[in-house]
């Protein structure tokens, strides 16, 4: 600790236009390293940009900054519907003041702010997870890099039944263009009932399209992200999706044409993912997984949000306790029925079966497609009944994934 300043006194605020983005620019650096001129850059313009928007938090000790905290808007696909998130990141204490309980008191007000600013729900990706468990975050899924020779996308596998008619036109894009790009990107995760992948505000879609090391193609129905990655020796694809197959095969034909040069192709893509089916031999593999947390900050707009698959109809009771957000505590009814869930307040003495009993943890985790009996397992949730906890798990079941980090 610096000084004889008492941590437990630091003040915890919003950050201000004026306050010293060069102090909190060393305070990240301190705490996760030192960044290029470029990320610095990239690092000032985001920051301002959460600052205005009232989505960053500080930590003080007089005008000293000791941590700091932030969120991204998002939209988070569930089910094909798109959920407001918001997406926690940088959140970073000073090396000589940790262990003294500033990262909590940062992330309890951040998770209020959420709250009053009308989230959903949140995510994140954690450097270490026992904090964010004790605030009801919980694992929801995985973003995944694999790893295959580029001459195995060249040609790719053929397809069983006969392809699309017609070419398919790829057009470089740029930063006048993210309002198309977004709008592309939710058709495809809308299509595909995708869960857990995110779009962002156009501001931050605006921004990447200007890197110059990215090429990005829009076709009419799907975005294809790369770049050149280790000198030429590797592409890294960071999207390739689309709703239609055609266009699927235009996206990894064009980065196999890339093999006379580049002899590696790493690829973002969930397990479901068709690039899995495309590839001619057996030499794809996940070489690299970072897990990400899920938490719901209001349980019933998260509900509400999310998509169901259209078979499914129920009505469950549960009983959920959230000391964080007591407003997600009490004695609950969920239904769902033509796609749309509701989760209303159950009158006493209402419910024909036993209620499931969920901490927020439980409640992210279901939400996120955890089958109900892996909860038990974990002590996540108790009580219910069989048949409820099969169509639970037929209306929440799901593998989550992202291919953004944060």
């Amino acid at each position: 600790m610096a000084g004889d300043e008492d941590p437990a006194a630091a003040q915890i605020r919003a950050l201000r236009p004026d306050d010293d983005l060069d102090a909190q620019l060393e305070l990240n650096e301190r705490s996760f390293g030192v960044k290029s001129p470029d990320a610095r850059d990239h690092w000032r313009r985001t920051v301002a940009h959460l600052v205005v928007q009232g989505r960053c938090l500080g930590a003080f000790i007089g005008a000293r900054p000791i941590g700091t905290a932030m969120f991204h808007d998002m939209r988070q696909w569930w089910r094909g519907r798109a959920v407001p998130m918001a997406g926690v990141s940088s959140v970073a204490v000073a090396p000589e003041e940790r262990g003294q309980g500033i990262a909590r008191r940062l992330m309890a007000a951040l998770l209020a702010e959420m709250a009053r600013q009308g989230y959903p729900i949140s995510a994140l990706y954690p450097a270490t997870m026992p904090m964010y468990r004790s605030l009801g975050w919980e694992l929801a899924g995985a973003r995944e890099t694999a790893e295959i020779p580029a001459r195995s996308l060249r040609p790719l596998a053929p397809p069983d039944l006969p392809a699309d008619a017609g070419s398919v036109a790829l057009r470089r894009v740029g930063a006048g263009d993210a309002g198309a790009v977004i709008s592309v990107i939710g058709r495809v995760h809308e299509a595909a009932r995708d869960c857990g992948p995110i779009t962002w505000d156009e501001a931050t879609v605006r921004q990447w399209l200007g890197d110059p090391e990215l090429y990005v193609y829009l076709a009419v129905d799907g975005l294809l992200i790369y770049r050149w990655h280790g000198g030429n020796d590797a592409v890294f694809v960071e999207s390739a999706e689309a709703v239609s197959g055609a266009t699927v095969r235009a996206f990894w034909s064009h980065v196999g044409s890339h093999a006379s040069i580049a002899e590696t192709v790493y690829v973002r893509a969930g397990a479901a993912d068709s690039f899995w089916w495309l590839t001619r031999e057996r030499d794809a593999d996940v070489t690299h997984r970072s897990m990400w947390m899920l938490r719901v900050v209001d349980a019933p707009g998260a509900i509400a949000a999310r998509g169901f698959p259209a078979a499914t109809s129920l009505r469950v009771p549960l009983d959920v306790s959230d000391g964080a957000c007591p407003a997600n505590s009490g004695r609950w009814e969920l239904t769902v029925a033509d796609q749309k869930g509701a989760l209303n307040p159950r009158p006493p003495a209402s419910a024909a079966s036993p209620a499931l009993v969920l901490g927020p943890r439980g409640l992210a985790a279901l939400y996120a497609g955890t089958p109900v009996a892996t909860l038990r397992q974990a002590g996540l949730a108790s009580g219910g009944s069989a048949d409820g906890d099969a169509a639970l798990d037929a209306a929440f079941g799901a593998t989550a994934y992202m291919l953004d980090s944060f």
